[in-house]
């Protein structure tokens, strides 16, 4: 199930290994998309989404979920991104066990 989400509907369910964010989900990578329409299996839920950023939440070997950002930007993120958003994710990771 997704949640919580600002901006326009997602999708809801996706599959392990489907799309950018069942891919970083599956992998355990974050995912850094220039071009989403360029992405093998790509899950348009955005029509207007151009790039994505995906990071996967693990505590373990257990999935939490994932961070997903989309923009309507081509190539909007980058390597300053993805540590940002990965320090962003280990610091709410560390709340669930407090």
């Amino acid at each position: 199930m997704v949640g919580p989400f600002q901006g326009k509907p997602a999708c809801v369910r996706i599959a392990l290994g489907r799309g950018v964010c069942g891919t970083a989900a599956r992998t355990g990578l974050t995912q850094v998309v220039a071009d989403v329409h360029a992405f093998p299996g790509h899950i348009a839920c955005d029509a207007d989404s151009r790039s994505e950023i995906v990071v996967p939440l693990r505590t373990g070997d257990d999935l939490v979920g994932v961070l997903d950002l989309d923009s309507p930007d081509p190539a909007r993120f980058d390597e300053t991104d993805r540590r940002g958003l990965e320090d962003i994710a280990r610091v709410f990771l560390a709340s669930l066990s407090d």
